[in-house]
């Protein structure tokens, strides 16, 4: 799984919706910023924003602990 490019489809599929506040070219390249994304899905999208933002999530810290 390629996270940036998973976010970057789950912030264009909700940007009208829950993310209307973000600039209309942001998408989130560093972990930090992907957090702080998912956290922005999970509070203010649907069931479906949510779970996949939870997925990504689960995966996104799961592979940097295997780095460590």
């Amino acid at each position: 799984m390629n996270v940036v490019e998973e976010v970057g489809k789950l912030v264009e599929e909700y940007r009208d919706r829950c993310l209307w506040f973000l600039r209309p070219d942001y998408t989130p390249k560093t972990t930090e910023e992907i957090l702080r994304t998912l956290s922005l899905l999970e509070r203010y999208g649907d069931r479906a924003a949510f779970e996949r933002a939870e997925r990504i999530r689960q995966w996104l810290l799961l592979d940097s602990k295997a780095k460590c």
